[in-house]
């Protein structure tokens, strides 16, 4: 199971937002340039995050985003299926496939995945996170590191 980028950046945006102290504002800008990511494209993904509720994100001068929700209460699952676009596994018509007929590739897939979430379900943001004193050094260095590339 391959996750696409667009739900990797959401779980890594949760990954960080995770990390603030408690209610401290953060922004999109700065969770791309964290990651090296477009930021058009995370945007995307954290407006559909503040959309569900899993962010809270504040319009305006002093605005920014954080967390909507305490990390023991963000189901990874969860996220996993709201961000991904295709569950199935695979695509029968791009090409066209002649097995589709007879294939019994495509619910063995579907099973799979269906095993891959329930798995995943098990975990919450928090969980992710329980080893936040390693995190922070990394987040930390990211953190410099994205400042050195927007000053060169």
């Amino acid at each position: 199971m391959k996750l696409t980028t667009y739900t990797d950046f959401g779980l890594r945006a949760l990954m960080y937002l995770a990390t603030l102290p408690e209610g401290e504002l953060t922004s999109v800008a700065r969770v791309s340039a964290l990651y090296d990511v477009s930021r058009n494209h995370m945007v995307k993904v954290i407006n559909q995050l503040a959309r569900e509720g899993y962010i809270y994100a504040l319009r305006g001068k002093n605005g920014g985003i954080r967390l909507a929700r305490e990390p023991g209460h963000i189901n990874i699952g969860r996220v996993i299926r709201l961000l991904e676009n295709n569950l199935s596994g695979i695509d029968c018509g791009r090409p066209a496939c002649h097995l589709v007929p007879a294939c019994r590739l495509r619910s063995a897939l579907v099973e799979a995945m269906e095993a891959f979430l329930q798995v995943m379900e098990q975990y919450t943001l928090a969980d992710l996170i329980s080893n936040r004193d390693e995190l922070l050094p990394i987040f930390s260095h990211l953190e410099s590191e994205s400042l050195r590339r927007s000053a060169g």
